[in-house]
């Protein structure tokens, strides 16, 4: 149930010696071209990153909340193109919880990197620094990097109790 798979999936940053299988891949990169967007303009991109070097190099993107890349083995960089819709933002997000939803339910955890809008130094942005070091085409934003791997951590699921119940409204 996908109630339960949302109470299951858990940010994990910590990760095994262990790659993940093709077929793995294979089904999280089908689970991110599923994925809804605004008036099905389907604005974003996907970089698949299983090269250590590159894993490495993702890490530095910005100086704090990217360094677990580095151990991750699979990384999935969320990009949009902002030409193609001006929700491009709310489709990369959409698209990114996607696939750490996918990769729960592959038994794999994951954690979102948030890049746009963070630096990688005082002279460019986390956004600029990934599109250099992936070559990629000026008309992509980056968005997210997702790092993915076999959890080398447990954390236990979300309690029913833990859940901010004073968030919600009826009327």
């Amino acid at each position: 149930m996908l109630i339960e798979l949302l109470k299951k999936r858990r940010s994990i940053r910590k990760f095994q010696d262990r790659p993940v299988e093709k077929e793995k891949i294979d089904m999280l990169v089908e689970a991110a071209l599923c994925a809804p967007s605004s008036r099905n303009t389907q604005p974003w991109e996907f970089v698949v990153v299983t090269d250590p070097e590159t894993l490495a190099g993702l890490s530095k993107a910005k100086p704090k909340g990217a360094s677990f890349i580095e151990n991750a083995k699979l990384a999935i960089v969320v990009c949009a193109d902002p030409q193609k819709t001006d929700v491009w933002v709310e489709d990369a997000a959409v698209s990114s919880v996607i696939i750490q939803l996918a990769a729960a339910d592959l038994g794999l955890g994951s954690c979102w990197s948030q890049m746009r809008l963070r630096n990688h130094d005082e002279e460019k942005s986390a956004g600029e620094y990934i599109s250099e070091l992936l070559n990629l085409p000026e008309r992509l934003n980056v968005a997210t990097v997702v790092a993915i791997g076999y959890p080398a951590e447990d954390k236990p699921p979300r309690d029913i109790d833990s859940l901010k119940q004073e968030k919600i409204s009826y009327i």
